[in-house]
Protein backbone atom coordinates (compact mmCIF):
# COMPACT_ATOMS: atom_id res chain seq x y z
CA UNK A 1 0.00 0.00 0.00
CA UNK A 2 1.12 3.53 -0.72
CA UNK A 3 0.39 6.57 1.47
CA UNK A 4 0.97 10.32 1.55
CA UNK A 5 0.89 12.98 4.29
CA UNK A 6 0.04 16.64 3.78
CA UNK A 7 1.14 19.79 5.63
CA UNK A 8 -1.15 22.67 6.65
CA UNK A 9 -0.84 24.18 3.15
CA UNK A 10 -2.13 20.99 1.56
CA UNK A 11 1.28 20.13 0.09
CA UNK A 12 2.68 16.61 0.26
CA UNK A 13 4.90 16.40 3.33
CA UNK A 14 5.70 12.68 3.26
CA UNK A 15 5.37 9.57 1.11
CA UNK A 16 5.20 6.07 2.52
CA UNK A 17 5.26 2.58 1.08
CA UNK A 18 4.11 -0.23 3.39
CA UNK A 19 6.74 -2.49 1.78
CA UNK A 20 9.46 -0.13 3.01
CA UNK A 21 8.08 1.80 5.98
CA UNK A 22 6.95 0.07 9.16
CA UNK A 23 5.58 3.16 10.96
CA UNK A 24 3.11 4.85 8.64
CA UNK A 25 1.32 7.76 10.35
CA UNK A 26 -2.31 7.05 11.21
CA UNK A 27 -3.54 10.14 9.34
CA UNK A 28 -1.68 9.26 6.12
CA UNK A 29 -3.94 8.90 3.10
CA UNK A 30 -3.82 5.75 1.02
CA UNK A 31 -3.24 6.21 -2.73
CA UNK A 32 -3.46 3.85 -5.65
CA UNK A 33 0.00 2.81 -6.86
CA UNK A 34 -0.36 4.70 -10.17
CA UNK A 35 -1.29 7.96 -8.42
CA UNK A 36 1.43 7.53 -5.77
CA UNK A 37 4.07 7.18 -8.49
CA UNK A 38 2.71 10.27 -10.23
CA UNK A 39 3.25 12.28 -7.04
CA UNK A 40 6.96 11.40 -7.23
CA UNK A 41 7.40 13.19 -10.56
CA UNK A 42 6.55 16.82 -9.87
CA UNK A 43 7.97 18.39 -13.03
CA UNK A 44 4.84 20.19 -14.14
CA UNK A 45 3.20 21.07 -10.84
CA UNK A 46 2.74 20.06 -7.26
CA UNK A 47 0.24 17.63 -5.77
CA UNK A 48 -1.96 19.09 -3.06
CA UNK A 49 -4.96 18.15 -0.98
CA UNK A 50 -7.72 20.62 -1.87
CA UNK A 51 -11.11 20.22 -0.22
CA UNK A 52 -10.35 16.57 0.57
CA UNK A 53 -9.30 15.78 -2.99
CA UNK A 54 -5.77 15.15 -4.33
CA UNK A 55 -5.18 17.53 -7.25
CA UNK A 56 -2.16 18.69 -9.18
CA UNK A 57 -1.66 22.44 -9.03
CA UNK A 58 0.69 24.28 -11.38
CA UNK A 59 3.93 25.45 -9.82
CA UNK A 60 3.57 29.00 -8.55
CA UNK A 61 5.06 31.57 -10.88
CA UNK A 62 8.32 32.87 -9.44
CA UNK A 63 8.11 36.40 -8.12
CA UNK A 64 10.99 38.57 -9.27
CA UNK A 65 12.80 40.32 -6.44
CA UNK A 66 13.30 43.62 -8.25
CA UNK A 67 14.76 45.41 -5.24
CA UNK A 68 17.35 42.63 -4.96
CA UNK A 69 18.14 42.85 -8.67
CA UNK A 70 18.53 46.61 -8.41
CA UNK A 71 20.87 46.30 -5.40
CA UNK A 72 22.93 43.63 -7.17
CA UNK A 73 23.25 45.83 -10.26
CA UNK A 74 24.30 48.78 -8.11
CA UNK A 75 26.96 46.65 -6.46
CA UNK A 76 28.39 45.62 -9.86
CA UNK A 77 28.32 49.20 -11.15
CA UNK A 78 29.85 50.49 -7.91
CA UNK A 79 32.84 48.19 -8.36
CA UNK A 80 33.29 48.98 -12.08
CA UNK A 81 36.09 51.49 -11.51
CA UNK A 82 36.74 55.08 -12.55
CA UNK A 83 39.31 56.92 -14.63
CA UNK A 84 40.98 59.84 -12.88
CA UNK A 85 43.45 61.91 -14.91
CA UNK A 86 44.12 58.91 -17.13
CA UNK A 87 44.59 56.49 -14.21
CA UNK A 88 42.24 53.51 -14.04
CA UNK A 89 41.15 53.27 -10.41
CA UNK A 90 39.54 50.18 -8.90
CA UNK A 91 36.35 50.86 -6.91
CA UNK A 92 35.66 47.56 -5.17
CA UNK A 93 34.74 47.74 -1.49
CA UNK A 94 38.32 46.86 -0.50
CA UNK A 95 39.74 49.53 -2.82
CA UNK A 96 37.31 52.12 -1.48
CA UNK A 97 38.55 51.45 2.05
CA UNK A 98 42.20 51.67 1.02
CA UNK A 99 41.59 54.88 -0.91
CA UNK A 100 39.72 56.41 2.04
CA UNK A 101 42.59 55.64 4.43
CA UNK A 102 45.14 56.95 1.93
CA UNK A 103 42.98 60.07 1.55
CA UNK A 104 43.03 60.55 5.31
CA UNK A 105 46.84 60.40 5.26
CA UNK A 106 46.84 63.01 2.48
CA UNK A 107 44.59 65.32 4.50
CA UNK A 108 46.71 64.96 7.62
CA UNK A 109 49.98 65.50 5.73
CA UNK A 110 49.81 67.67 2.57
CA UNK A 111 53.35 66.47 1.72
CA UNK A 112 52.30 62.81 1.78
CA UNK A 113 53.38 60.68 -1.21
CA UNK A 114 52.87 57.00 -1.89
CA UNK A 115 53.14 54.32 -4.51
CA UNK A 116 49.54 53.82 -5.53
CA UNK A 117 48.37 50.78 -7.48
CA UNK A 118 46.06 51.52 -10.39
CA UNK A 119 44.57 48.90 -12.68
CA UNK A 120 47.52 49.56 -15.01
CA UNK A 121 50.17 49.24 -12.31
CA UNK A 122 51.91 51.41 -9.72
CA UNK A 123 52.28 55.19 -9.92
CA UNK A 124 53.81 57.55 -7.42
CA UNK A 125 51.29 60.21 -6.40
CA UNK A 126 51.09 62.99 -3.88
CA UNK A 127 48.46 64.24 -1.46
CA UNK A 128 46.66 66.40 -4.00
CA UNK A 129 46.29 63.46 -6.41
CA UNK A 130 45.22 61.13 -3.62
CA UNK A 131 42.46 63.51 -2.57
CA UNK A 132 41.34 63.88 -6.17
CA UNK A 133 41.13 60.08 -6.52
CA UNK A 134 39.22 59.76 -3.24
CA UNK A 135 36.73 62.43 -4.37
CA UNK A 136 36.23 60.75 -7.75
CA UNK A 137 35.73 57.32 -6.21
CA UNK A 138 33.29 58.69 -3.63
CA UNK A 139 31.36 60.59 -6.32
CA UNK A 140 31.15 57.44 -8.46
CA UNK A 141 29.96 55.28 -5.56
CA UNK A 142 27.41 57.90 -4.47
CA UNK A 143 26.10 58.19 -8.04
CA UNK A 144 25.55 54.42 -8.04
CA UNK A 145 23.61 54.58 -4.76
CA UNK A 146 21.61 57.56 -6.06
CA UNK A 147 20.64 55.56 -9.16
CA UNK A 148 19.63 52.63 -6.97
CA UNK A 149 17.40 54.93 -4.92
CA UNK A 150 15.81 56.35 -8.07
CA UNK A 151 15.03 52.83 -9.31
CA UNK A 152 13.63 51.76 -5.92
CA UNK A 153 11.37 54.82 -5.87
CA UNK A 154 10.15 53.93 -9.36
CA UNK A 155 9.50 50.40 -8.13
CA UNK A 156 7.49 51.72 -5.17
CA UNK A 157 5.54 54.07 -7.44
CA UNK A 158 4.76 51.26 -9.90
CA UNK A 159 6.59 53.01 -12.74
CA UNK A 160 9.64 50.72 -12.83
CA UNK A 161 10.34 48.99 -16.15
CA UNK A 162 12.91 46.21 -16.50
CA UNK A 163 14.91 48.14 -19.12
CA UNK A 164 15.52 50.88 -16.53
CA UNK A 165 17.99 48.55 -14.80
CA UNK A 166 20.49 49.12 -17.63
CA UNK A 167 20.02 52.89 -17.82
CA UNK A 168 21.24 55.90 -15.89
CA UNK A 169 24.30 54.49 -14.13
CA UNK A 170 27.57 56.43 -14.01
CA UNK A 171 29.81 55.55 -16.96
CA UNK A 172 33.04 54.17 -15.53
CA UNK A 173 34.68 54.16 -18.97
CA UNK A 174 34.63 57.93 -19.06
CA UNK A 175 37.20 60.04 -17.21
CA UNK A 176 35.99 61.49 -13.95
CA UNK A 177 34.97 65.12 -14.11
CA UNK A 178 35.34 65.41 -10.34
CA UNK A 179 39.09 64.96 -10.05
CA UNK A 180 41.54 67.43 -11.47
CA UNK A 181 45.05 67.97 -10.27
CA UNK A 182 48.34 69.30 -11.67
Amino acid sequence: MKYVMFNESGEIAGRYDSNVHSNIPKDAIELADELWFLTLRETDGVWQMVNGELVKQPFPKPVTNYSGLIAAERFVREASGVIVEGMKIETTRDSQALIASTGLSAILDPEYHCNFKTLDGFVEIGAEQIIAIAKAVRAHVQACFDRELTLLRALEAGTYKEEMLDEGWPDSSQPSTIATFQ
